[in-house]
């Protein structure tokens, strides 16, 4: 019988232990995510807002761990960047906006940018889940808008996205290295 009862016992033990050997690894470059309005959920579950949020960002915060990034492990030139690392950055609009001129509809797109050294080409475009911008399609392309990359004295070791702005006009800044870029958004 105490055999028995402790063969049940490993085995109820095992049943839960068995299945965290197939969990992936923690991933070098974790996923992160930014609201406008900042803090969105929070607020949210505060009852400090009401209705969806305008717009949310989710990308892989890569490290530079002592590389050279723009100009290095990002390429200046004509080559599209997923804005990140693993799968191409998203950004979802919950509402209408405007990027670099044109009209972009409430929906989910793909973030890639091409960095230049004094310019950097921001490129939402609609196809989505994809791994890096390896099948990046130009002919998916929602909007462009060229913004100038502004230098930054502190050294960001971690890359970082962050809505920032008010009433109905906002930016996306992104920042890394000694790099920082913003992304003008108008809400329509």
């Amino acid at each position: 019988m105490k055999r028995l009862i402790f063969l049940i016992s490993a085995l109820f033990v095992l049943s839960f232990t068995l299945p965290a050997q197939f969990l992936p690894a923690v991933d070098k470059s974790p996923m992160d995510m930014s609201y406008y309005p900042v803090n969105y959920p929070v607020l949210k579950i505060q009852d400090k807002v009401s209705g969806a949020p305008v717009a949310r960002v989710i990308y892989s915060r890569p490290k530079k761990e002592g590389r050279a990034i723009f100009g290095g492990l990002v390429p200046y030139g004509n080559e599209v960047w997923r804005l990140g690392a693993n799968e191409a950055t998203e950004i979802e609009f919950y509402q209408p906006v405007t990027i670099g001129g044109k009209k972009i509809a409430a929906g989910r797109y793909t973030l890639y940018a091409i960095v230049n050294e004094k310019t950097w080409t921001f490129i939402v475009n609609r196809e989505n889940d994809s791994w890096g911008a390896f099948k990046y399609d130009a002919a998916k392309d929602v909007a462009r808008a060229e913004v100038p990359a502004e230098p930054v004295a502190d050294d960001v070791e971690q890359l970082a996205m962050a809505f920032t702005g008010s009433s109905n006009d906002i930016s996306l800044v992104v920042a890394w290295e000694h790099t920082e870029v913003a992304l003008p958004i108008t809400i329509n």
